[in-house]
């Protein structure tokens, strides 16, 4: 287990302004807004900005404001940020990011989170510093890597916070190991049907909308990863598009310093490709979506899809919780809420405070 700082070098930097300012720019006809994927002028702005606004180095230094490390499991390199809590019987956690997330999701919120528990961020293995990839990864050999990163730190109970395809890792971790004690799964998502109306028949329309028109990329990356790994790899434009489209999509605001700070993670450790074969291999790999077995909350952040009638139509769940704000990527756009959230469903199953 090593220390690790983020330190990319200064040539990077300049390959990508280059990259950058020497774009090529589709034609589009029409104005159909986002109907057809990115508009030009939106990705030109914000690839703008990413040349001549975005601080790179400012960014850097937010993410080395936290302890950070690589270790060796299973032959592949993990990256993971932990923040010990004051508080030494504290509750530890485990935040999973998915996609197109990165660690750096959860910078605004990890001081916060560790007033009461130990936190430990890891990077998933072809995301952000978890490389080089060594053999096939998926959501099943993943979880098995979590728990012995877990384990190797000396936890032997915790909990752990989840979304996208983070939270299939964590219902595979929990019936891995009974170490852990809980789950929050922020996002959680079903099929809707009649008979809805209110704020559920939004996020029903929303659904169905996104079954339509907004599932090509996950179609795409299940089946043909190679394809569009040569334009993540290649060109920091393409990469731009890919993600910023799913932060417009899945999310009720677009901070462009955390868009920006994700996607240069991306463009600067080479893992648009990887981490495509990541969901490839786990969209095709069985048992990745099968039930957990610890206890689960659920946050439902306005720009979710997820429907409590559908979900947990017995009202079984203790913990649920909707919200007006934030959607995909709550730690970064809705840091308080989240920490709020967490910090209630945690707090049941600290030391002296377990339910029976």
């Amino acid at each position: 287990m090593n220390p690790f700082r983020v330190d990319i070098p200064e040539a990077d930097l300049a390959d990508l302004r280059h990259r950058l300012s020497t774009a090529r720019w589709p034609a589009q006809a029409g104005t159909d807004g986002w109907t057809r994927g990115v508009p030009v002028a939106e990705l030109r702005s914000l690839a703008q900005y990413w040349a001549g606004g975005f601080d790179w180095r400012a960014a850097e230094a937010r993410l080395n404001a936290f302890p950070q490390f690589v270790t060796e499991i299973d032959g592949q390199p993990i990256h993971f940020v932990h923040v010990r809590s004051t508080r030494e019987d504290a509750l530890p956690l485990l935040l999973v990011h998915g996609w197109p997330s990165t660690f750096a999701d959860f910078t605004a919120v990890l001081a916060d989170l560790a007033r009461d528990h130990h936190v430990v961020v890891p990077s998933i293995p072809g995301f952000g510093f978890s490389t080089p990839v060594t053999g096939t990864w998926e959501v099943s050999r993943t979880a098995a890597a979590f728990v012995t990163l877990m384990d190797s730190l000396g936890y032997r109970r915790y909990g752990i916070q989840a979304g996208d395809v983070g939270a299939g890792i964590a219902g595979a971790m929990s019936r891995l190991t009974p170490a852990v004690t809980a789950m929050h799964v922020n996002g959680p998502s079903a099929h809707p049907f009649g008979g809805l109306s209110g704020t559920e028949l939004t996020r029903a329309r929303r659904f169905n909308d996104l079954v339509a028109t907004g599932l090509g990329y996950l179609q795409l990356m299940s089946t043909k990863p190679w394809t569009i790994g040569f334009s993540l790899t290649d060109s920091p434009i393409g990469l731009l598009a890919w993600i910023f489209e799913k932060f417009h999509a899945w999310s009720t605001t677009v901070d462009h310093d955390a868009l920006l700070t994700a996607v240069s993670i991306y463009w600067f450790t080479g893992t648009g490709a990887t981490s495509a074969e990541f969901v490839h291999e786990s969209m095709n790999s069985p048992g990745t979506w099968e039930a957990a077995t610890a206890p689960t909350g659920f946050a439902t952040f306005a720009a979710d899809t997820g429907i409590r009638s559908l979900l947990d139509p017995g009202h079984q769940v203790e913990h649920w919780t909707e919200y007006d704000r934030g959607g995909h990527f709550p730690a970064s756009e809705v840091p308080d809420l989240y920490v709020a959230d967490v910090l209630e469903y945690f707090s049941a199953f600290q030391p002296g405070e377990i339910r029976g």
